[in-house]
């Protein structure tokens, strides 16, 4: 029987974070079940910094809001902590018997670990070490495996498919091609579903290397139709073939783990469209605009499923396993079979042969459903 419980919230925001911990706090207290909250993440359960959670305070009216009211925490990997001494020195070092001394010490019966590839990656890491953990799947890129859908997803693709509509009357009007670059990182869920959304004619995702010159004839093909305009959404891992992904910056994680901050996808494929068009091209970076802010009502209702789900599942003993949608069901999977083959305790890099990312396949409704429809996939 579980008599206290605690909430952590990892990687970057995401709309639907406090939904999820709402209906943990709310289903906890519905079975006398105490539930406390790390702040930002691992590097609160790293530190000892947690607060009591608790819908007569700090867990009421926060359905509705973005962000997460107990922090997040961003490259925290506590099996490969970035450490620096007095004289600035870096070392990386394995403080995870830390974080299992913290929660014996503080007698806490099951962990939720809130977050995406790498957050559930570090929660199997940890199930060897003998915590018992619940992952809920979080990200905007909808990328964890397992899973049909992640939460904060949703609110995600409605962002960029208004973003679309707003670009489609600007292009209409002034006779240009607007680009948008989305997010997703070696997914491309989001710049496919929104294209299809917002009516775009072009979508370039990380799954399918472009062709540009494919993507001109296309957009020719519309100019002899009268159409001397058009909408290109870019997967910010979109990749030419033949070509590299666009990235902005690469950092050392320790121990072999490489940090890539990807971006500049859609700047570039709008230089080539107007060289080669000859209409006036630009891009828009979404960027995080695509993380903050209200929950669609899907993400809503999909954030406080997968939270009462995942206290379900405690109070059952169903422990070391992931909440996840399967044909539309709430389920669970071992963590083992989320993290794939990226075993290497401390490896929680995603986009290597290891890592066990859900990405678009050919087979998929999205895919088939752009090609019927027309849009050009740069292939």
């Amino acid at each position: 029987m579980i008599k206290r419980v605690a909430i952590l919230a990892n990687g970057g925001d995401v709309s639907g974070f406090n939904a999820v911990i709402r209906a943990i706090v709310k289903t906890a207290e519905e079975n006398n079940i105490e539930c406390l909250g790390f702040i930002d993440g691992y590097n609160g359960l790293l530190n000892n910094n947690y607060v009591k959670l608790s819908t007569k305070d700090n867990a009421s009216g926060i359905l509705h809001k973005g962000g997460s009211i107990i922090g997040s925490s961003l490259n925290a990997n506590v099996f490969n902590y970035k450490v620096v001494d007095d004289k600035g020195n870096i070392t990386y070092q394995d403080l995870s018997e830390k974080c299992v001394q913290n929660v014996k010490k503080d007698e806490i019966d099951c962990i939720f670990t809130l977050g995406g590839d790498s957050t559930q990656k570090s929660a199997r890491d940890f199930t060897l070490r003998g915590l018992k953990v619940i992952g809920v799947p979080k990200t905007i890129d909808n990328d964890v495996a397992c899973t049909d859908i992640t939460f904060g997803y949703n609110t995600a693709v409605q962002v960029a498919t208004d973003a679309i509509d707003r670009l489609h009357t600007t292009a209409e009007t002034h006779n240009r091609i607007m680009c948008l670059e989305v997010m997703g990182r070696y997914a491309g869920w989001i710049a496919l579903e929104s294209a299809i959304a917002g009516g775009a004619d072009v979508a370039l995702i990380p799954e399918i290397p472009y062709d540009i010159d494919k993507v001109v004839a296309s957009i020719k093909k519309r100019q002899a139709m009268g159409k001397n305009f058009a909408v290109v959404v870019v997967g910010e891992g979109a990749t030419p073939k033949g070509g590299n992904m666009e990235v902005q910056e690469v950092r050392d994680g320790g121990e072999g783990v490489i940090n890539i901050k990807l971006g500049g996808a859609g700047d570039k494929v709008a230089r080539e469209l107007e060289k080669r068009t000859g209409l006036v091209t630009r891009n828009t970076t979404l960027g995080y605009m695509q993380r903050g802010g209200t929950p669609t009502s899907f993400d809503r209702v999909l954030s406080t499923k997968y939270g009462a789900k995942a206290i379900e599942l405690a109070m059952q003993g169903k422990f070391n396993v992931l909440t996840v949608i399967k044909n539309g069901k709430l389920d669970c999977v071992p963590l083992e079979d989320v993290v794939g083959d990226n075993k290497k305790i401390g490896a929680v890099q995603g986009g290597t042969e290891e890592s066990n990312t859900r990405v678009v396949t050919e087979d998929h409704d999205l895919t088939k459903t752009a090609r019927n429809i027309g849009i050009c996939l740069g292939d």
